[in-house]
């Protein structure tokens, strides 16, 4: 196990480096999130209109949580290193109460299994600041699932389900980065994050195939995806 490391005098550049790309990643990643639940809000029926805006509050909160870890870090603001991004990637919209469904269900849950890997890291403030995430995330998880089995099981949305359970599947596998690179063995060893990305991927694939059965949905080729993946992913139903 890595000895824990309490601030930034202990590391080394490299160390340092991967802890701001990090942060730079997750405040990305909440950002975003706000955006695109709050661009739904349009379409979200008023016995889930609560949840929702609960929902995008607290990926604010978490946005914040973070991009106060990076001035403290850094000492520089997180903001523009954001918007710099979500102009240069930003993240699709959700234009149906059905793909907002769809989104919450696979980008929200990518998010939430990526982040485990990094709830024991070796830099304790993040490690705190990554727990909190995690333990509030873990209570709406199955929410986004519930609403999409439930719409797809109505037959209403036969025409558009599958679409758009491949696209934002593709965006939640995104969250995982790519597998077998040298900044995941770099991070394993120093004890950043737990394992590579192929073996959370396979993770999040087995914890959604039970929806996906019951939504009657069936999962794309890996050569649909159109990203690097691990060949032993069980993409069965």
């Amino acid at each position: 196990m890595s000895a824990e490391i309490l601030d930034k005098d202990a590391m080394s550049p490299e160390y340092a480096q991967m802890i701001v790309q990090l942060m730079e990643s997750q405040a990305y990643r909440e950002l975003a999130a706000a955006h695109m639940f709050g661009h739904g809000l349009r379409f979200v029926p008023d016995k889930w209109l609560r949840f929702m805006v609960w929902h995008i509050r607290e990926e604010a909160e978490h946005y914040e949580a973070v991009a106060k870890m990076y001035k403290q870090f850094t000492g520089n603001e997180v903001e523009p290193v954001v918007r710099k991004r979500l102009e240069g990637k930003p993240i699709p919209m959700a234009e149906s109460w059905m793909e907002l469904a769809m989104a919450q269900f696979l980008y929200d849950r990518g998010g939430f299994w990526q982040l485990k890997e990094y709830e024991d890291c070796s830099f304790v403030p993040y490690r705190g600041v990554i727990q909190k995430i995690v333990k509030e995330e873990a209570g709406h998880q199955s929410l986004g699932e519930k609403i999409v089995v439930e719409q797809c099981q109505s037959g209403d949305f036969d025409d558009v389900k599958q679409h758009l359970f491949e696209r934002w599947l593709r965006i939640g596998l995104l969250s995982f980065g790519r597998p077998g690179t040298p900044g995941n063995r770099y991070a394993i060893e120093h004890g950043i994050k737990k394992r590579d990305s192929a073996e959370c991927m396979k993770d999040f694939v087995a914890d959604i195939r039970p929806a996906v059965k019951a939504a009657g949905l069936v999962f794309p080729t890996p050569a649909a995806l159109q990203m690097e993946l691990p060949g032993d992913i069980d993409w069965s139903v």
